[in-house]
């Protein structure tokens, strides 16, 4: 996907990209590689691909959630910032929380967030699960999303705790989704969660199958939840 057909494929779904904000994509993906030398924060750097595979697929999760509203977006195991930093250049009147577990990733985003000049965006270094316990960050977001992190009964105790009563967790998968909801719906109901939708649709070009899971948080998470670090990927609730 290059630049003309990453502009083309989203005007048509009705989002309509400023110079500025086509400026501050191309500067992602220079920082990205540029960084991705000296670190791992993604096997793909071809930047046909970027554009398609990052940068289109992580704006996909708002064809199927509005996010033209003002609210606080707490995005789990960013890694190098997808969903949540492509999502804010797009709507830059949205917060961000990121929260990832190495620290070196988190030095990325600073920077990133600095040459991108993004403001409202925080970034923390914790485990999901020591985040999810802590007052200040536990149910205390509008949104929640997570890119290919984990499956769905694993996921929803990293990411469920933190959203509010009324919230919304966005979950974005691959191919395969309603297989993880299967064994996953356990989890999410334990932990305060329903599924609203489940949309599926292909990226251009190279059609490859993509999940996006609404769930909306309906009920407070148990106190007991999430539990310590590694346990849920240990022994998910199933």
């Amino acid at each position: 996907m290059d630049i003309e057909q990453f502009k083309a494929s989203l005007e048509e779904k009705g989002i309509t990209l400023t110079d500025k904000q086509l400026d501050q994509f191309q500067t992602y993906f220079e920082t990205l590689v540029e960084w991705n030398e000296k670190m791992n924060l993604t096997a793909i750097t071809e930047k046909h691909e970027v554009y398609l595979k990052h940068f289109y697929d992580s704006i996909a999760a708002s064809f199927y959630f509005d996010f033209t509203k003002p609210f606080h977006l707490c995005d789990v195991g960013a890694g190098a910032g997808f969903p949540s930093i492509p999502l804010k250049i797009v709507y830059p009147h949205i917060g961000v929380t990121i929260v990832d577990s190495l620290n070196k990733r988190i030095s990325f985003l600073n920077h990133l967030a600095t040459v991108l000049k993004l403001d409202n965006v925080h970034f923390v270094h914790d485990r999901a699960e020591t985040f999810g316990v802590n007052p200040s960050y536990r149910e205390a977001f509008d949104v929640v999303t997570a890119r290919a992190v984990a499956r769905m009964s694993v996921l929803s105790e990293l990411c469920l705790p933190l959203a509010k009563v009324g919230g919304t967790f966005i979950a974005m998968k691959a191919a395969h989704a309603q297989d993880e909801l299967g064994t996953g719906q356990k989890a999410i109901t334990t932990l305060g969660g329903k599924v609203e939708k489940v949309f599926t649709f292909t990226l251009p070009l190279e059609e490859s199958e993509r999940n996006i899971l609404i769930i909306k948080k309906e009920k407070q998470t148990p106190k007991k939840y999430p539990r310590k670090p590694g346990t849920p990927g240990k022994s998910p609730i199933e």
